[in-house]
């Protein structure tokens, strides 16, 4: 059984981790793709890392729902991972929902602005 400051630990060590994935994945998606796929894409994976939920029926601690739904689906079956999947999928939409925001918000294009100065003048 883990003692309180071993499963808070590890519980660092899994977040960190996961922040290190999500700041690299930012990085290096930012060079090639634009800043509202990649916020849609970098939402998602923290979704799908970030995500807590319970351990199991009897367990309270919270365990990263990606696992446990994994575990779940291999151990005991597809109809075990579903309490884990709900609050995924409820994240995931979430994390969708906050991109589309952005995209619409803070990403848009701005469109092409036309200088009036580099437009040929008509001869009079």
């Amino acid at each position: 059984m883990l003692s309180e400051e071993s499963y808070l630990s590890g519980i660092y060590a899994y977040v960190g981790a996961a922040s290190i994935v999500l700041i690299y994945m930012a990085w290096w998606l930012n060079r090639y793709w634009r800043a509202s796929w990649v916020a849609l894409v970098v939402l998602l994976l923290a979704a799908l890392l970030l995500t807590p939920t319970n351990a199991g029926e009897n367990i309270t601690t919270f365990a990263p729902a990606l696992i446990v739904a994994v575990f779940e689906a291999l151990v005991h079956g597809p109809d075990a991972a579903r309490p884990a999947l709900r609050p995924l999928l409820a994240m995931m939409g979430l994390a969708a929902g906050i991109a589309l925001i952005l995209r619409l918000t803070v990403f848009r294009s701005r469109g092409v602005k036309q200088d009036l100065r580099s437009e040929p003048k008509e001869a009079t």
